[in-house]
């Protein structure tokens, strides 16, 4: 028998967060301020521990330093992927994260491409994604202006949205967001723009002009959605969302049972919607699973809504 194992999450307080991921997901969340759910991640800012089985306790980034032969023997000195949930209760604020050269040389690190899955909104939630600037002069003119207003480029978001976010893209979840995150192993932000918020002892955050300008796409190109691809498997459909040189992800609308194969190192499932089995264990929604490379084929029953994160 090959390995699926559960992973115990890890949850972050952020001042922007909220308590749904309690009210939708029932974690166990620190407080009605937690704004992300680190779902299955070796980073060492939120080492996941397994839940049960023969690993019961033992941290992922363990795992993959102990027992390779789980992830297929691949190459790499950390875990290279991390899955997030994001609660967003009011507006993040208006960053950009460092492709691998810039990661390695400025934070002896991995780059930050990530991608977002729209779990959930309010009313009227909005995002920001891109700028409007030609040049790389008129990006840095805005910036010395405070002209965001005019800079940025935000636009209304439903739920089943999805939006491919490389290195270097300015981006902010704004207040009403429940987010699915697939991305690097990369804990690494540059906030070029916080709303000139002030904390209770009257400070502003920390922002990270310089690094934002020197990492930033001017001009931005944005991302299409028009090529995804949505099968039919034999009970439900899968929506191939994205395949790029870092990750892809699928997700899977289940009704009863289907037999996914798994021809990777490693997946990362995450239950988004629903309840049913894996492999016959009970699972439900806000549960999160390594489908090990051991482990060729999987067995979901139930009517569930799941995603999966591959190298």
């Amino acid at each position: 028998m090959g390995h699926i194992l559960k992973v115990n999450p890890v949850f972050k307080e952020m001042i922007w967060g909220g308590k749904k991921l309690k009210d939708i997901y029932g974690y166990d969340i620190p407080s009605n301020h937690t704004g992300e759910c680190w779902a299955i991640s070796a980073h060492q800012n939120g080492d996941c521990t397994m839940a049960d089985g023969e690993f019961v306790g033992k941290k992922l980034s363990q795992l993959w330093d102990e027992h390779r032969e789980l992830f297929g023997n691949i190459e790499g000195e950390q875990f290279p992927l991390l899955i997030k949930i994001i609660d967003a209760c009011n507006d993040l604020s208006v960053q950009v994260h460092p492709n691998d050269e810039y990661a390695k040389v400025h934070e002896n690190s991995l780059g930050k491409t990530e991608c977002w899955y729209v779990l959930g909104t309010d009313e009227d939630t909005k995002m920001v994604m891109g700028h409007h600037a030609k040049t790389k002069d008129e990006f840095v003119n805005a910036i010395k202006k405070d002209d965001y207003e005019n800079l940025l480029n935000k636009f209304s978001i439903k739920e089943g949205d999805f939006f491919y976010i490389p290195a270097g893209t300015v981006h902010a979840i704004c207040s009403g967001s429940l987010i699915y995150e697939a991305q690097q192993s990369s804990d690494i932000t540059y906030r070029v723009y916080d709303y000139h918020r002030k904390d209770a002892n009257g400070n502003e955050r920390q922002l990270h002009v310089q690094q934002s300008i020197d990492v930033t796409q001017v001009p931005y190109h944005p991302y299409s959605n028009d090529d995804q691809i949505v099968e039919n498997i034999a009970n439900g459909t899968v929506t191939k969302l994205i395949s790029s040189d870092y990750f892809t992800v699928s997700k899977y609308d289940l009704t009863s049972k289907n037999t996914i194969i798994n021809n990777k190192p490693f997946q990362l499932v995450t239950i988004i919607k629903g309840n049913g089995t894996i492999n016959g264990r009970n699972v439900k929604i806000g549960d999160n699973f390594i489908v090990c490379a051991d482990q060729k084929e999987v067995v979901y029953d139930g009517d569930m809504s799941i995603m999966i994160c591959t190298l």
